[in-house]
């Protein structure tokens, strides 16, 4: 059967419909995004520049930095833009673009933050194995791992959607492209696709928050057998990690582990996820981590990291 498809635009309702919010907001989400660039650029260079990216734990956070710039990438420039302009509309390509970009690079953050779960649990647990079990070949892997896991997730989320008819609404109460609020708009029942929809989301994100649970439990308890000065450093590590596992996990799973409902909650949660965690990242990894700071001292010091800029 040939699907209806006359819609070639989607319009967004944004964040507010009152224009002094819009304003206030405009000038606070500017700022987010720099201070999301600027931090994330700044973990990413001062790790590739110094000698912190030989270590696994500072090679995995330098990308999770990376993908933090992308996923917020994806939403935020148009977030910000639109709230300034009388038409905030994008069309059908832009949509299962953005659409595909917030699926790929948040799952993929998901991913990320697992597999240095799994680093710190080893560096923790086993750590005369430490330097055999993570080296670069098996680091490179599970980060491969998680970029391809990011892109079957995301494209199974897409092909859903794409297959469905969209025949007249076209009025998307959000401010980009996401799974649910697209749904409500396709001219057929999407009760079948919504669950699977939810079961792809919902399991990843479940089962992701799950390991890293268990694996920090795991961490935790095992920390008794260490010494004061060890336990202090292990804890402050993953004091971190596990803050920003909870932030970032909390309104994913809110807004993922649900049947296809909307809520008028779900914009906020998702400014949450979209700009809050990526902006946080480099605030909690960096301020909580001497030897990130030292390495940026040196960097600074150096002028590396000037030069780097003026280029």
């Amino acid at each position: 059967i040939e699907k209806m498809n006359n819609v070639t635009e989607f319009i967004f309702w944004g964040l507010s419909q009152s224009p002094e919010i819009e304003e206030v907001c405009f000038v606070v989400f500017s700022f987010f995004y720099i201070i999301i660039l600027l931090g994330n650029l700044l973990i990413v260079l001062t790790v590739c520049l110094s000698n912190l990216f030989k270590s696994p734990m500072y090679f995995f956070l330098s990308f999770l930095s990376f993908v933090d710039i992308c996923y917020s990438s994806v939403t935020a420039p148009k977030m910000i833009v639109d709230l300034l302009a009388k038409n905030k509309s994008i069309s059908y390509v832009g949509c299962m673009l953005q659409l595909f970009g917030v699926h790929f690079f948040g799952c993929t953050e998901i991913f990320i933050l697992t597999v240095m779960a799994y680093d710190r649990y080893v560096a923790i647990c086993k750590p005369l194995h430490y330097m055999t079990i993570m080296d670069r070949e098996r680091c490179n892997k599970m980060l491969l791992g998680t970029w391809v896991g990011g892109f079957l997730h995301s494209i199974i989320q897409v092909a859903l959607v794409v297959q469905l008819p969209f025949c007249g609404p076209n009025e998307i109460d959000h401010y980009f492209c996401d799974v649910h609020p697209v749904l409500k708009l396709a001219c057929t029942d999407t009760y079948i696709v919504g669950v699977v929809v939810t079961a792809n989301s919902g399991t990843i994100a479940l089962g992701s928050f799950v390991i890293l649970l268990i694996s920090y439990s795991i961490i935790l308890v095992s920390l008794r057998k260490q010494s004061a000065e060890g336990r202090r450093k292990a804890l402050s590590t993953c004091g971190s990690h596990i803050a920003v596992v909870v932030i970032f996990f909390g309104p994913c799973t809110f807004m993922y582990m649900r049947p296809d409902t909307t809520f008028s909650e779900d914009k906020m949660v998702a400014v949450f996820y979209t700009i809050i965690t990526p902006m946080l990242n480099p605030l909690i990894y960096t301020l909580r981590n001497a030897e990130v700071k030292n390495a940026m001292k040196k960097l600074w010091g150096r002028n590396v990291f000037l030069e780097a800029k003026g280029k």
